[in-house]
């Protein structure tokens, strides 16, 4: 009988091939499931030695901080700083943080790592799950969602793993704990009558485009408000998505996609391609769609998150997440045929078990042509129209439904202006951009109707933003009078050339 190895040395085993194969975990992912690596030789001496090597290019812990007696808080603060935290993004870095330094240190920080038991353990997530919650306790009360429990339990877990990996303990006390369910929530999709609402109300409120965009394409939120013109090709439809934009330490950060799937080229269908032709004569950003009051600045997602929930409050329709609305175009494209290979490549997923798994949703749709094929299997007959698929139906004439009229607040799209009337016959459209000088200077324009103020607004738009770029080239050239003058400013006494930085 072979000799069993030892735990956390990996195993090497004869492969059909006549190689030797060995296998090691170097890691965890976030999930807590183990990360292997193998190595390949000729022999068996030779192989081990590979995996010696192996084992030893992903032992990245100085060794002297490394005590049989240290506390559970000590490594575990170890394993985020040196195994966890340079792997992860700003966004998912302060989720761990979170977790790590809010509920569990504080609460088994001095506990020793060799003497935590699956007892402390599950005291910490009963506790947890009834009283742990740090703030707003008066509306959400003391306790905290499954999802947090969970949260905790998994970095707990990973980090336990790791030192079982490095030998500092023997058994992961977090093998064995009891949670509560993971209530998963529910993906929400908007009806077609609702769709119809939404699009009109985004119209109205000037989101048209961008939301028109995410329902036929699915894309992740920072992969919309990433795009650049450079990355879409009018002669052909050919969209590439190549960067993600996201919220870190209070601004905005640009990076690479989620994953190298999420690398890829879509092809936008001609109806879709001929709004972004027309909507490209309104922008003058390098950013498809540009935040109204920072230059060369893509749109928050925090923006966009707030202006959904105001256009879906306006159009009548339920609540739904923006990432509901790439779910709505995935369960739209199974709908409709397409192939989940196909969906996966163009909503940029791994694997395609992901996108099933996951976005799919079980729609009327497709619960009707379900039962449609079992009653011509069964029956024999040819199914109908109607709501029941094949059974039988009395025929019902829908009563006619007045035309949606979208919401017309007086707030627009920040960088747009605003209209406001006056009295019966008067309306006016002001403009106030920001100056080279940090501050906002304001025109205005009048017109008798609303449909000639917009008009008129809209080329005083154009006109100032000419109006600030020349500012901004004068000021480079260093010919401040003439930009004071250019924004409508008398020349102040002891001005200073700070003021009009660009």
């Amino acid at each position: 009988m072979a000799k069993r190895r030892k735990r956390g040395e990996g195993s090497v085993y004869l492969r059909k091939d006549g190689r030797w194969e060995g296998r090691v975990v170097v890691g965890y992912d976030d999930k807590g499931l183990p990360i292997t690596k193998n190595v390949l030789a000729k022999t068996k001496t030779l192989c081990l030695d590979k995996l010696k090597a192996l084992k030893e290019t992903y032992s990245e812990q100085p060794s002297e901080k490394l005590q049989p007696d240290m506390t559970f808080g000590e490594w575990l603060d170890f394993w985020y700083q040196n195994y966890s935290k340079p792997k992860l993004r700003p966004t998912t870095q302060a989720g761990y943080e979170n977790a790590i330094y809010k509920h569990i240190i504080p609460a088994l920080g001095k506990i020793l790592l060799s003497e935590l038991s699956t007892n402390d353990l599950q005291q910490f997530y009963a506790t947890l799950k009834k009283e742990g919650r740090l703030i707003r306790t008066e509306s959400y009360g003391k306790g905290v969602s499954n999802r947090t429990v969970w949260s905790c339990h998994t970095r707990i877990r990973t980090a336990l793993n790791r030192a079982v990996l490095d030998g500092l303990i023997r058994l992961n006390p977090a093998a064995d704990c009891k949670l509560p369910p993971q209530n998963t929530k529910e993906m929400q999709i908007l009806s077609r009558e609702e769709m119809q609402r939404f699009l009109i109300q985004a119209k109205e409120e000037g989101y048209y485009e961008l939301f028109l965009l995410e329902l036929a394409t699915g894309l992740r939120r920072g992969e919309v408000l990433a795009l650049q013109w450079d990355d879409l090709d009018f002669d052909t439809g050919a969209l590439r998505i190549q960067r993600q934009v996201y919220r870190a330490n209070g601004g905005l950060v640009v990076s690479a996609p989620k994953t190298k799937a999420a690398l890829r080229t879509i092809v936008l269908p001609p109806a879709l391609l001929g709004v972004s032709k027309e909507y490209r004569q309104q922008v003058e950003s390098r950013w498809i769609f540009p935040s109204p009051v920072k230059e060369d600045s893509p749109l928050d997602p925090a923006t966009v998150r707030k202006r959904l929930q105001a256009i879906l409050e306006h159009a009548g329709c339920k609540k739904v997440r923006f990432h509901d609305l790439r779910h709505l175009f995935v369960t739209t494209a199974l709908e409709n045929g397409m192939d989940v290979k196909t969906l996966s490549t163009i909503i940029g997923h791994v694997s395609a078990k992901t996108t099933l798994n996951v976005y799919t949703h079980v729609t009327d749709t497709m619960q009707r042509t379900a039962a449609a094929k079992i009653d011509r299997g069964i029956g024999k007959c040819e199914p109908s129209d109607g709501p029941g698929g094949g059974l039988p139906t009395q025929t019902q004439t829908p009563s006619p439904k007045a035309p949606f009229e979208p919401y017309k607040g007086k707030i627009r799209k920040p960088g747009t202006g605003c209209v406001t009337q006056i009295n019966d016959h008067l309306w006016e459209g002001k403009f106030s951009p920001k100056w080279p000088d940090g501050k906002k200077h304001s025109r205005s324009i009048y017109a008798s109707t609303e449909t000639e103020c917009k008009e008129r607004l809209a080329e005083l738009i154009r006109q100032m933003k000419a109006e600030v770029a020349e500012a901004k080239c004068l000021i480079a050239e260093g010919n401040w009078e003439a930009a004071m003058a250019l924004a409508g400013q008398k020349k102040a006494r002891g001005a200073r050339r700070e003021q009009f930085q660009v």
